[in-house]
């Protein structure tokens, strides 16, 4: 069976979105208005579950192996990401001063800034990073703040897979289901649950709606309704909101309320629109970053913790839409250097594994 290019095309816009997203929310606070922050997240994470659903099955086995596979490369990943950390911090005690650290760390501004740094390593927050709990890593603190993503893909997909394989009849119930208690989450928000529920109601509905669409093309005739329908939604939005909700958007997003699911359908059309409709017949820069994904999610929250002191450098003399296209450019130049280099370091880890599982075996 060929491989879909357009699902590799769609995953590497995503992540390039996503790339610009941090560029923006992280070390764009600094100079990049309030504005751009926002339109930057009309291509946002939930793509990213939509194309999950498109490409999932029922098959448990093989979704598990894939998730175990994943959860694996991740804890290769946070084990050099904690020991890159450590490293820098023994580097900085021993050849430097604790001063010359916290400056370091308030590049980042105060809210990130390094509480406990220590030439010990801090062997419980591997332990916690291993357990999905994104405790941050002070020297490139973006890695975590963006692996909520990470801990919700996990639960949706074999919730999402349970579902296929023993409800295939009654997938429709159970994503009425799930936006069900996205609305009521919203409508009593004092009844909004904590953890990772509203999170999972929202993106594993949009999982299901994907996986329905899976094979299946949009009418032409249709097309022009839908986007009627998104734009009648954006308008409502703002009449009932206020035009001061455009500001909010990100704030709505943890967990996802509903002007951040308005604010996500125009993505998830021209996806669903484009399915089946844009043929991608040769593969390039973009199908390559979809292909490899994940790496490239790994590495850009190290490459958009590392341009935060090239802001601090040029911010003062330089335009800020300029710097922002520079800093975008440069961010997506690192995170590709990056993400080869973790793909070689998981290849190494997963032959480390396999070292030692014949070592213990024979």
């Amino acid at each position: 069976m060929n491989r879909d290019l357009y699902i590799d095309f769609a995953k590497g816009m995503a992540t390039l979105s996503i790339i610009f997203i941090h560029t923006a929310f992280w070390s764009g606070q600094f100079y990049i208005p309030a504005e751009v922050r926002v339109f930057s997240l009309v291509f946002d994470v939930a793509l990213f579950y939509a194309l999950s659903g498109i490409t999932s099955g029922s098959n448990i086995e093989k979704t598990f192996y894939r998730l175990l596979k994943l959860q694996i490369t991740y804890m290769i990943f946070v084990t050099f990401l904690f020991f890159l950390d450590y490293f820098f911090k023994v580097f900085g005690l021993t050849f430097f001063s604790m001063e010359w650290l916290q400056n370091f760390y308030s590049t980042f501004g105060s809210k990130y800034a390094a509480t406990s740094v220590s030439d010990i390593p801090q062997w419980q927050n591997l332990g916690n990073w291993f357990l999905h709990q994104y405790t941050n890593a002070d020297t490139f603190p973006v890695v975590m703040g963006s692996f909520w993503y990470l801990k919700v893909y996990f639960i949706l997909a074999v919730f999402g897979v349970l579902i296929l394989r023993f409800f295939p009849k009654h997938v429709n119930w159970f994503t009425g289901l799930c936006l069900a208690l996205t609305l009521i989450f919203n409508i009593f928000p004092e009844y909004y649950p904590g953890g990772q529920v509203g999170y999972v109601a929202f993106y594993l509905a949009i999982f299901l709606i994907a996986n329905r669409m899976r094979g299946k093309k949009i009418p032409a005739k249709v097309i022009p309704v839908l986007y009627a329908i998104v734009a009648a939604a954006l308008i409502c939005m703002f009449w009932y909101y206020g035009n001061d909700i455009f500001y909010k958007i990100n704030k709505n997003k943890f967990p996802p309320k509903i002007p951040y699911i308005i604010w996500s359908l125009f993505s998830l059309t021209t996806l669903f629109v484009l399915y089946n409709r844009l043929k991608i017949t040769k593969e390039n820069f973009v199908t390559y970053i979809g292909k490899n994904a994940i790496f490239f999610y790994f590495a850009q929250g190290i490459s958009s913790s590392l341009v935060y002191f090239i802001v601090v450098t040029l911010q003062e003399d330089i335009p800020w839409w300029m710097l922002m296209i520079l800093i975008y450019i440069i961010n997506v130049i690192l995170a590709f250097i990056i993400a080869f280099g973790l793909k070689k370091v998981d290849d190494m880890g997963w032959k480390i594994l396999e070292f030692l599982r014949k070592k213990t075996t024979s």
